[in-house]
């Protein structure tokens, strides 16, 4: 195969250099740009442009340099990029040029950046993703640190029976946009850990993100045991000796990754408590120059911030005490405190006795604590106030930030153009300023709902394209092709479900009285109709007898093929889902969800969600942009299961169904498209993850910088 830069004509030979820094990803022009280039190979890609150029041939190439349109297209993008890379006029600069020189190092276990690069499994790495994007708009001094796992997260798949099942792909590092790491002498960039005695290595990874880098680590290099170089095959897989030996590299291998480039970053951002090691190897570095623990501890503290995003005690790592001395033996005489001072900086009493809990270790060590929405904040400080046990709960020291999403990456191609030429191009950078929404109000509801027939269309081509492709494959027999959407009729009510299949967010609830659904489902006139996705933790059997139950209902002919179950969810699907659905449905056993983003981005693009009050919602809800079930939080699961899909089914039966099919002459639901205005005017902005990052910025970050 010929290089890419071999091939590609002088004219636009930058075209590798974009395809190479995921800018493109979120940049309207330019992925319009890569798309006519070849739109077919551009769909059959998944949106892939490092592919796209190893596949096209050097004769399609030159042609389009010899297009005077694709040129101008292509000057235009290569202008935008340029003058955001440059960097000097952004928020970050224009607000905070005092801080410009300090860098913000951001740990995480995964990274959703787009789904050429798979190593990320839902929702954490997604806001991992969408952090790193906006922290590259806004301009901040960031760097993210990560894994780079070699076979990603499992691909789905769903046989007729329904049970799920793990395929594991090894990923082809040369066809998507990442390159090694370099030392400034050109070197390739490696670092080492002691694990239990043994050395570990791991070659490092960069991914651009627009303005900055991640650097991703990867073990699997010929300088480590077979054993070794697994160690960061895969995400979320393996037992508890798996999960330290990999947060143990994340943690002190990722510092050492920073302060081989040379960074000294002012603040360690935690996403979650996978990286919780770090805090111990920057307090031994801090000790190895003279300080004592004390001191150390302090100034580390002042300089990290921690994220916390799991309101349920079973869903925090925890390792036992005889693991920990295994791993860490010596090492509290390098920081010069006891073995029982050291174990319990971790020590937390879990159900089956003490062990070493990470989030005890981040928020005892961490300066700056948060969680991911106003009432995930308020349970957190009820969880973990045995922290600081002389603090009554409202004064535990952990401070809500509710999420966000990354407007540019998740809004629809259709609405960035209807923005454009309504609210003016100035939304594009003040999309987080609520008054820019409210010219909402200039579009009319024809308008509004033709862009949303447009990508209720094109969810339902993807969604056959995908089952015909699948078919032509021989991947599928005819249960299962009848089962992943073709039956759906692209003019009844659909309602979208997608996320990670626990328990806890009963998927299943709205199957409690089949008759009651059934009825609504197979309603000559005002028919509903269900799409679900979402993939169950390999581990997590009773998640799986979830997904498997719903197959089923997807299967039984009584239901007419309004229930469709599409496997491998994933980014590119969560784009047409999102954007293609008329509602989406969220129902959660409250508290339980944290902040959940899903319903943001669809809010994002005018589907109203249908949500238990819970995590994001309870902000979100104002009683014009969708609807609330007020669950009552209930020990008694089936009385609280009971009566919240009672509600669900009173809000679909009396409110959402009729208000859907109610059109006026020439065929618009004008309520229906006031209450998509509305779910645009009233979230779009608040829950923009441009919103979100200012807030790390002024309330987390900029107090660590000049502690």
């Amino acid at each position: 195969m010929i290089p890419i830069d071999e091939k590609i004509p002088a004219k636009i030979s930058r075209l590798s250099e974009l395809a190479y820094n995921l800018w493109w990803s979120w940049t309207l022009e330019a992925r319009e740009l890569f798309r006519r280039l070849d739109f077919p190979l551009w769909r059959k890609t998944q949106h892939n442009p490092v592919l796209m150029l190893q596949e096209l041939s050097p004769e399609r190439l030159e042609k389009a340099a010899q297009d005077a349109a694709f040129i101008r297209q292509y000057n235009k993008v290569m202008l935008m990029y340029d003058r955001e890379m440059t960097n000097g006029h952004s928020w970050f600069h224009t607000e905070h040029a005092d801080s410009v020189d300090k860098t913000i190092a951001y740990f995480s276990f995964e990274f959703g950046l787009h789904n050429s690069l798979p190593i990320y499994s839902g929702g954490l790495g997604i806001l991992s993703g969408d952090h790193a994007k906006e922290a590259s708009d806004l301009g901040l001094p960031f760097v993210g640190i990560g894994f780079m796992y070699p076979q990603g997260y499992f691909r789905q798949r769903i046989p007729s029976h329904g049970w799920q099942e793990a395929v594991y792909q090894q990923l082809d590092m040369g066809q998507t946009a990442i390159k090694p790491a370099l030392l400034p002498d050109g070197q390739d960039l490696k670092v080492s850990v002691n694990l239990a005695g043994r050395t570990v290595y791991a070659r490092v990874w960069q991914v651009r993100v627009g303005r900055i880098s991640l650097y991703l680590l990867d073990t699997d290099v010929d300088d480590n045991d077979p054993w070794d170089r697994e160690l960061s095959a895969r995400l979320y897989s393996g037992d508890s000796e798996m999960r330290i030996r990999q947060e143990i590299m994340l943690g002190i291998g990722g510092v050492r990754v920073l302060r081989a480039l040379g960074i000294n970053p002012s603040v360690c951002h935690m996403n979650e408590g996978h990286s919780a090691f770090l805090l111990l190897e920057c307090i031994r570095e801090n000790v190895s120059q003279g300080m004592n623990f004390d001191d150390a501890l302090k100034k580390v503290q002042a300089q990290t911030v921690f994220t916390t995003h799991t309101p349920v005690p079973a869903g925090h790592d925890t390792f036992s005490f005889h693991m920990v001395e295994n791993y860490f033996n010596g090492f509290w005489d390098e920081i010069g405190i006891s073995r029982e001072r050291f174990l319990g900086l971790g020590g937390h009493e879990e159900e089956w006795g003490m062990a070493f809990n990470m989030t005890v270790l981040a928020l005892r060590l961490a300066g700056k604590s948060n969680a991911v929405s106003q009432l995930h904040g308020e349970v957190s400080r009820r969880m973990w106030q045995e922290v600081w046990p002389s603090n009554r709960v409202k004064d535990v020291p952990i401070l809500g930030i509710t999420n966000g999403v990354h407007v540019p990456t998740w809004i629809s191609s259709d609405w960035h153009e209807l923005f454009d030429k309504t609210l003016g191009p100035e939304w594009r950078s003040r999309h987080d300023d609520p008054a820019i929404w409210q010219r909402l109000a200039d579009i009319s509801d024809r308008e509004l709902w033709e862009v949303h027939l447009i990508l209720k269309r094109k969810l339902m081509g993807f969604l056959r394209e995908r089952v015909r492709r699948s078919w032509v494959g021989g991947q599928n027999d005819p249960t299962q092709v009848l089962t992943s959407g073709t039956l759906l009729d692209p003019d009844a009510l659909t309602i979208g479900f997608a996320r990670r299949f626990a328990t806890y967010k009963r998927a299943n609830l709205i199957f409690r009285d089949f008759e009651r659904l059934q009825r609504m489902l197979l309603d000559i006139h005002r028919p509903v109709q269900i799409i679900f996705a979402g993939k169950a933790h390999p581990a997590d059997d009773p998640g799986k007898a979830l997904i498997q139950q719903i197959y089923n209902m997807a299967k039984n002919n009584r239901l007419g093929g309004r229930i469709a179950f599409v496997e491998d969810y994933d980014m590119h699907m969560a784009r047409y889902l999102v954007q293609g659905v008329d509602v989406w449905l969220n129902t959660p056993r409250r508290p339980r969800e944290a902040s959940g983003t899903s319903g943001m981005k669809a809010s994002l693009n005018g589907v109203p969600n249908l949500s238990v009050m819970d995590g994001w919602w309870v902000e979100g809800y104002n009683g014009a942009n969708g609807w609330a079930i007020n669950s009552e939080e209930n020990t008694d699961h089936n009385m609280q299961d009971e009566k919240d899909a009672n509600l669900l089914y009173q809000l679909l039966e009396d409110e959402i169904v009729p208000l859907y099919y109610t059109r006026d002459g020439d065929g618009v639901p004008r309520g229906w498209s006031e209450l998509m205005r509305e779910a645009i005017r009233s979230n779009a902005h608040q829950f923009s993850m441009r919103r979100m990052v200012k807030e790390y910025t002024t309330e987390l970050y900029l107090p660590a910088m000049n502690d």
